[in-house]
C-alpha cells in the first residue's frame, strides 16, 4: 500500500470513516457500495446481503439508474459469480466475466460488464455478503483485466471494514426491535389493566342501574349517566393506546421506507416473489400513512396467505394531486360482487373503513382465475 498516493490513502480513510457512521442496514450497505466503486474507479458496484432461501435479503447496487434497475426486475438468485462468493469463499478476479463457464446471462436490460473483482464479506466462518465491482475504468487490452492485484487488496481491507460495519448494523436492528417489542409488550399490559377496570366499572354500573330502574328511575337515572362516561373513558384509554402503538418504523423512516423494509422481509418468507416500487411520494400526515399501511399488509396477507399468488406487486405513487396504493396479484381472484362473503373473507369491510376514516377512497378488481388488484387513493402527498 505504501506505494499508493496519499490522496489514495486518504480516500480509504474517509471510506471507513464513512461507513462507521451509520447504524441504518440500507445505509451502511449504500456506502459500501459507493466507496468501493469510487475508490477503485469502477464503472458498476453491488453488495448483496444472502438469505436462507438461496437469493438475497438485500441487494444493493451503485453506478445503475433507479429507472435501469427497476427495468432488471427481481433480486438476483445465488447463482454463477455470486453463488461462488458465497458458497466458496474466496475471491473472483476475471478479465471477461461472460466467459467464464459459471456465467449463466443477465436480463435484458442489465448493463454489459466484463473484467469483474469480487469477494465474499466474511464475520469469522460466516459469509455474510458479497462485494462486486465491474468494468474498470482505464486502458486494458482486449481480453485482460483492468483490476489489478492492488486493487484486490484494497477491496480486502474494505470487505474486512464492511463486515464490521454490517455486524454493527444488525446489532443495531435487533436491539431496536427488541426495544419495540419490550415497549408494546409495556403497553399492552398498561391497556389490559387500564381497560379491564374501566369495563369492570362499567359492569357494576350498569347492573346497579338495572336493579334501580323500577323502585329508583332517578338514581337509575344517574347511575346510567355514570355509565356513559366511563364508556367515554375507556374510549380515550384505546384511542391513547392505538396511537402510541402506531408501528415505530412508520414514525422514523415513513412510509416508502418502512413498506420497503416489510415487503423485502415478505418476499424473503414467501415462495412468491414481492415486489415494492415507489414514485414521487412525499410525507403524509400520520393517519393516511397508518391507513396506508395497515391497507397494505391486510392485502399482503390475503395475498400471500390465500390467493396461491406467484408474484405480489405492490405500488406507491402520485396520482392527480393524490397518493395512490396498488397491490396487485397473480392469484386465483374471486368474485368481488359477492360482498359479505369476500369482506368477511379478505378483510374488504376494515379496509374500506380505514380509507373511508381518512378520506380516501378503496377499490377491488378481480375476478376467478384472473388475479386481485387492491387500490387505495388518499389526497395529498
Amino acid at each position: 500500500m505504501s506505494h499508493r498516493p496519499p490522496s489514495g490513502l486518504a480516500a480509504v480513510s474517509a471510506a471507513l470513516l464513512a461507513m462507521s457512521r451509520h447504524l441504518e442496514m440500507r445505509d451502511v450497505l449504500k456506502t459500501i457500495v459507493a466507496s468501493a466503486r469510487e475508490l477503485l474507479d469502477a464503472e458498476y458496484a453491488a453488495l448483496g446481503v444472502p438469505d436462507d432461501h438461496g437469493g438475497f435479503a438485500q441487494f444493493v447496487v451503485d453506478g445503475v439508474s433507479d429507472e435501469q434497475w427497476k427495468a432488471i426486475g427481481p433480486l438476483p438468485r445465488q447463482h454463477g459469480i455470486l453463488a461462488a462468493m458465497l458458497h466458496e469463499a474466496k475471491s473472483e478476479r476475471l478479465a471477461d466475466v461472460r466467459k467464464d463457464p459459471r456465467f449463466e446471462g443477465w436480463p435484458d436490460a442489465h448493463p454489459d460488464m466484463s473484467d469483474f473483482l469480487g469477494l465474499p464479506i466474511r464475520d469469522g466462518d460466516d459469509t455474510i455478503g458479497a462485494l462486486f465491482l465491474a468494468n474498470k475504468r482505464c486502458p486494458k487490452p482486449e481480453g485482460t483485466c483492468g483490476f489489478t492485484a492492488e486493487d484486490e487488496e484494497l477491496l480486502a481491507i474494505l470487505a474486512q471494514h464492511a463486515a464490521i460495519a454490517l455486524t454493527n448494523a444488525r446489532l443495531y436492528e435487533r436491539s431496536r426491535e427488541l426495544t419495540i417489542a419490550e415497549e408494546r409488550s409495556r403497553l399492552a399490559h398498561e391497556l389490559h389493566d387500564a381497560v379491564s377496570q374501566k369495563l369492570f366499572s362499567l359492569r357494576l354500573t350498569a347492573q346497579a342501574a338495572a336493579a334501580l330502574v323500577d323502585r329508583d328511575p332517578a338514581r337509575a337515572k344517574g347511575e346510567l349517566q355514570q355509565v356513559a362516561a366511563l364508556a367515554a373513558e375507556a374510549v380515550d384509554e384505546l384511542r391513547a393506546a392505538v396511537i402510541e402503538l402506531r408501528p415505530a418504523a412508520l414514525d422514523e423512516d415513513g412510509l416508502v421506507a418502512t413498506l420497503r423494509t416489510q415487503i423485502q422481509v415478505l418476499d424473503r418468507a414467501h415462495t412468491a416473489a414481492v415486489t415494492f416500487g415507489s414514485v414521487g411520494v412525499r410525507a403524509l400526515p400520520a393517519a393516511q400513512e397508518e391507513a396506508l399501511l395497515r391497507v397494505s399488509q391486510e392485502a399482503l396477507h390475503n395475498a400471500l396467505r390465500h390467493s396461491g399468488a406467484e408474484h405480489v406487486d405492490v405500488t406507491l405513487t402520485r396520482r392527480d394531486g393524490g397518493t395512490v396504493l396498488r397491490i396487485t396479484d397473480d392469484g386465483r381472484g374471486f368474485e368481488p360482487a359477492a360482498t359479505r362473503r369476500a369482506g368477511r373473507h379478505l378483510g374488504l369491510v376494515s379496509m374500506r373503513d380505514r380509507a373511508d376514516g381518512v378520506g380516501g377512497k378503496l377499490t377491488v378488481e378481480s375476478a376467478p382465475g384472473k388475479g386481485t388488484t387492491i387500490e387505495m387513493e388518499v389526497p395529498g402527498g
